[in-house]
């Protein structure tokens, strides 16, 4: 099968596709899949070059989030509810590519509202926003939330569930263009440009100058977001896309009676299992509702052939929304045949 596959550490420009790659061995408790999108993240930029703290051995195929069917021909695992052909969404490492070998708790039926492209990006991204925004921020209807690299996979989702709980929302981005489509994929209710010098005092005169309840930061700018929080404000660590990890001015946090919090959703697959399946069922509860809009797809739309270009794409910031390689198309009798 045609894979991505790192036989050396190196940048993604620097490795070529695999065209002659075994399809995976089965192991205990895994089904297969035929991948028809797979999902793209910042680190499967780094971790082709070994520097994510995941460091899988040598050689590796590439790749953690998918969207695709269960493969016919493959035994599955006893009491697993998914069969031969279902559509499903999930997470492995090796996802670009045809085929992918993935553990059963790490996979999930895909809703039928919902395109290939956009489960690809379903399994990481959204419910890390979730359970930031719900859990661990306890967001509440009428609230304000200011949401930094907005356009991005994870910030867009943040800004289309926190519309749909309820909240008052503040997407902020470097560009006008990213903006735009914020506004046009997730509804924000207000637009901030954080290139511009004092950005936080447009957050500040939007808010009336009470400030923002809740941050939502997966840059590494929560420092710069604090001079526009409110008073027992909740400021969300998401990660560090930016480059660099900041040291928190502490005389903030204690003057504003703030809380800073931390958000690994990857870490509950180790500390707190049960709890994840809560998660995923809420927030496809609202996808599959209304409430909330379906997932953005970035306009491009890559192959394996050319998977390194989306990679570059991402890594210098053009993308928005959720990129993601096309590695199979549907076929549009098995959809008409849903009909």
């Amino acid at each position: 099968m045609r894979a991505f596959v790192v036989h050396e550490l190196a940048h993604p420009s620097k490795i070529p596709l695999t065209k002659d790659w075994p399809v995976p061995t089965l192991k205990k408790d895994q089904i297969m899949v035929d991948v028809y999108s797979a999902g793209y993240n910042f680190f499967d930029i780094l971790q082709a070059q070994g520097k994510h703290q995941s460091k899988p051995p040598l050689p590796f195929v590439l790749g953690s989030e998918f969207a695709g069917r269960v493969s016919h021909g493959f035994p599955i695992p006893e009491g697993c509810p998914l069969k031969p052909g279902d559509r499903v969404f999930g997470a492995a490492l090796g996802s670009f590519a045809e085929k992918v070998a993935v553990p059963v708790k790490s996979v999930m039926k895909l809703p039928d509202s919902l395109t290939f492209d956009q489960g690809a990006g379903l399994f990481v991204t959204w419910p890390t926003s979730f359970e930031a925004l719900v859990h661990r921020a306890q967001l509440q209807p009428g609230e304000w939330v200011l949401v930094t690299a907005a356009a991005g996979g994870v910030g867009l989702a943040a800004v289309q569930l926190a519309k749909g709980l309820g909240a008052k929302v503040i997407a902020a981005a470097g560009s006008q263009d990213k903006l735009d489509i914020v506004k046009r994929y997730g509804g924000a209710d207000y637009l901030v440009d954080y290139t511009k010098k004092g950005w936080q005092q447009d957050v500040l005169k939007i808010t009336n100058r009470k400030g923002v309840d809740v941050i939502f930061d997966p840059v590494g700018m929560i420092a710069d977001c604090l001079k526009c929080i409110a008073w027992k404000g909740r400021a969300l660590v998401v990660g560090f896309a930016a480059g660099s990890i900041e040291k928190i001015p502490m005389n903030l946090v204690l003057l504003k009676n703030i809380s800073l919090v931390g958000i690994h959703w990857g870490a509950y697959q180790v500390h707190e299992p049960g709890h994840m399946p809560t998660v995923y069922n809420a927030f496809l509860d609202l996808l599959t509702s209304g409430r909330v809009t379906p997932p953005a797809v970035y306009k491009d739309i890559y192959s394996l052939d050319n998977l390194a270009d989306g990679l570059h794409a991402l890594e210098t910031r053009k993308t928005w929304g959720k990129a993601v390689v096309k590695v199979k198309e549907e076929d549009s009798r098995v959809e008409k045949a849903k009909l």
